[in-house]
């Protein structure tokens, strides 16, 4: 709905601008190298018949004339200055709403990824499988997750963001009903799996609807504020599903669905367009229908490769930079831990409380509440450290230097990367019968708020230097931690039965110490590493 008042509203300036440049008498301010009137006279020129009036010329409209051997002559269409239908020239009212709308859509993909834990047991009985073969409804969502997000950024790239967002949400509220209603084991995992497959899109083109509408500075602020909302939702997961067992477990796919329709309606109603070149291509089809010259057109290098070579591209190049880009590689090992650490507590959680303190499971599930608010307790710190980032972004200015993308690992450098192995520690060497609850409680919570801070500055980091290969950086972080910590999770059982809760923390703990020291030497010699690697675009 609100794309579609888009659409008429670009028409509507496209007629406003159209009538004022006929009604000028003064010659239009353009850049380029010809004018219509010479362009007309180059056909003339070469022998080529052209009959059509020189069409006026509106703002933010230059010529081009990409074939100089036969007189061609292109219009291409671009934004006029300050020009308020452009997303980075949108109200912060306007700018901050489609930025709760992106994390509103996070969390609707991501609550369905851990609200089945607590129904596992019921689950399991009902199908007539074991605990490790019931993990795999968890374990199946997250391989879903991570080979969807091959494919939606390029798709979003075409069609736009609101066209894929929408049409990947229906079909993964479809999907999460099959599911609900699945006849059999083999069913239901092959569902849960194309749900999540459909539901992978925001994990790929969040950061470029972020991107869509923040200047580089303000990304700054925007971006984590959308990681630690949306990657609230798997916190949240378990606490809204802790008392399905019950109602019955196929409520936990009932309430996935009602909340994700819910968003979807969100969506539909108030969330306008954001990619930019799909503005400017309606905008150009606006131009060609109300002048009837198809000399319009948008920037031939933003359309230039066919969606199957964009597919094609996105599929290869994250793999193909991994053995380029040390950065890369070291972030993604460090996300493929947390998750480890994340989602093996789904089925570790009751190990770890449920038989050590002998509370009911629905309970247990309750307290992944401490995680969600250590995640809570970050949000209040995105303006104290925007502050330091505006302050280092004068400092360079008036060294005549740009921002160094080191300041995004402020966020990790404010305790997150130094508790995350504390927190694994403290939960693994406290969870004692004679050691009161509280304890692992508040382990949790300092886990929650590790957590989301290294993962903000993984992905400010990766979005700051990569740029333009963003995506595909970024697709392959996705897809390796996804992957990997779905193929281990049924692991994750016999480890916590067989180790038990306290070596099997002290474990993840020391992985996490061996990666703490990371955001501080990237901080401190990030510079050096970045000037070596081949797809940095940052390399000063």
């Amino acid at each position: 709905m609100q794309s579609f008042r888009q659409y008429r509203r670009l028409r509507e300036a496209v007629r406003e601008d159209l009538a004022r440049a006929q009604t000028d008498s003064s010659p239009p301010d353009v850049t380029g190298t010809s004018t219509p009137e010479a362009d007309s006279k180059a056909e003339s020129t070469h022998g080529q018949k052209n009959e059509e009036k020189p069409s006026p010329l509106v703002a933010g409209v230059t010529v081009s004339r990409p074939a100089e051997h036969d007189g061609n002559v292109t219009y291409i269409v671009g934004w006029k200055d300050d020009d308020p239908l452009e997303p980075h020239n949108w109200s912060l009212a306007k700018k901050w709403w489609c930025t709760v709308a992106v994390c509103l859509i996070g969390m609707a993909v991501s609550i369905p990824s851990s609200i089945d834990a607590p129904v596992s047991d019921q689950f399991n009985e009902f199908y007539g499988v074991g605990p490790i073969a019931g993990s795999m409804t968890t374990g199946m969502y997250l391989l879903g997750l991570g080979t969807g997000s091959l494919f939606a950024g390029p798709f979003s790239e075409t069609l736009g963001r609101n066209a894929i967002y929408l049409s990947t949400m229906i079909v993964f509220i479809i999907f999460i009903m099959a599911k609900a209603l699945a006849p059999n084991y083999g069913a239901a995992l092959v569902f849960r799996f194309l749900t999540a497959f459909f539901g992978s899109t925001p994990l790929t083109c969040a950061g470029g609807t972020i991107a869509d509408i923040w200047g580089p500075l303000e990304f700054t602020f925007a971006l984590p504020f959308t990681t630690i909302t949306s990657y609230a939702a798997p916190f949240l997961g378990p606490v809204i599903g802790a008392y399905l067992p019950g109602i019955g477990f196929r409520w936990a796919d009932w309430i996935a669905l009602l909340i994700s329709a819910a968003v979807l309606i969100v969506i539909i109603l108030f969330q306008p367009e954001t990619y930019g070149p799909l503005l400017l291509e309606w905008k150009a089809h606006h131009l060609r229908e109300l002048t009837g010259d198809n000399r319009y057109q948008v920037d031939i290098h933003a359309s230039a490769n066919t969606l199957g070579r964009r597919l094609l591209v996105s599929v290869y190049r994250p793999f193909q930079m991994t053995y380029t880009e040390p950065i890369i590689l070291l972030f993604s090992f460090y996300l493929i831990i947390l998750y480890i650490v994340l989602f093996t507590f789904l089925n570790g959680y009751p190990y770890i409380f449920t038989e050590t303190y002998g509370i009911s499971k629905s309970l247990t599930y309750v307290l992944w509440v401490a995680m969600l608010v250590g995640d809570s307790v970050a949000l209040p710190l995105i303006p104290i450290v925007y502050g330091w980032t505006k302050k280092a972004a004068a400092n360079a200015a008036a060294k005549g230097e740009p921002l160094p993308p080191e300041v995004c690992m402020y966020w990790a450098m404010m305790g997150g990367s130094i508790l995350l192995p504390i927190s694994l520690f403290w939960m693994g060497w406290t969870c004692y019968p004679h050691i009161s609850i509280w304890s692992p409680i508040i382990g949790s919570f300092v886990f929650g708020y590790g957590f989301v801070t290294v993962f903000s500055t993984t992905y400010l980091y990766i979005c700051f230097i990569y740029t333009i290969y963003s995506a595909s950086a970024l697709t392959f972080m996705t897809f390796s931690r996804y992957i990997i910590a779905g193929a281990l999770l049924p692991a994750s059982i016999p480890m916590y039965e067989h180790l038990g809760p306290h070596f099997t923390l002290t474990l993840l703990g020391a992985l996490m110490a061996v990666m703490a020291p990371v955001p501080f030497l990237l901080y401190r010699y990030g510079h050096k590493i970045r000037a070596m690697s081949k797809n940095v675009q940052v390399k000063t």
